[in-house]
C-alpha cells in the first residue's frame, strides 16, 4: 500500500477505542436501536450539519439524554444559544460525560462522549459563557429531549 493511501485511510476512519462501557451492543444492535444519523454521530463520530436538529431551537425546561443509552446528560438550565447551529450547554450533568483529546486535521479538540455507552456527543471548547467559560457543542442527533 502506498504511504499516501495508507494515511488517507487511517485519517478517514474512526479511531478504534479499547474502552469498555456499561452499555455495550453489537453493531447490528446499535443500528436497530438508532436512526441512521444518530448511528453515524454516536457510533462513527460524524458531525451533523449545523441548524438541522430541532433540539437546537428547543427552549422548554427539561433534560437532554443520550440517544443511545438514555443517560441524562444535560439540563435545559445550562443550555444557551451559541449561534453555532448546534445545541450548546455550559455544563453537563454530574458523571454524565467523558472527554478525550481529538488530534484531528483541524488541530487538537476535546471530544465529549457518553460515559455509559461511549456514544460521541460532540466537542467542548473554552469560549462559552460564565460560570464555566465552556461551550459543550453537541450534535442534536446524539441527544433526546424530555420536557420537565
Amino acid at each position: 500500500m502506498h504511504r499516501r493511501l495508507f494515511l488517507l485511510t487511517v485519517l478517514a476512519a474512526p479511531m478504534a477505542r479499547a474502552e469498555s462501557y456499561e452499555v455495550s451492543l453489537t453493531e447490528a444492535e446499535w443500528r436497530a436501536r438508532l436512526s441512521d444519523m444518530a448511528y453515524r454521530v454516536l457510533r462513527e463520530e460524524e458531525t451533523e450539519r449545523p441548524n438541522t436538529s430541532r433540539l437546537n431551537t428547543e427552549t422548554r425546561a427539561g433534560t437532554y439524554h443520550c440517544a443511545g443509552c438514555d443517560l441524562a446528560a444535560f439540563s435545559s438550565q445550562t443550555k444557551y444559544d451559541s449561534g453555532t447551529g448546534w445545541p450548546s450547554f455550559w455544563e453537563p450533568l454530574p458523571d454524565a460525560i467523558r472527554t478525550r483529546e481529538d488530534g484531528g486535521l483541524f488541530g487538537a479538540r476535546t471530544e465529549v462522549h457518553c460515559r455509559r455507552c461511549g456514544g460521541h456527543f460532540g466537542h467542548v471548547f473554552d469560549d462559552g459563557p460564565q460560570p464555566t467559560g465552556l461551550r459543550y457543542c453537541m450534535n442534536g442527533a446524539a441527544l433526546t429531549f424530555r420536557p420537565a
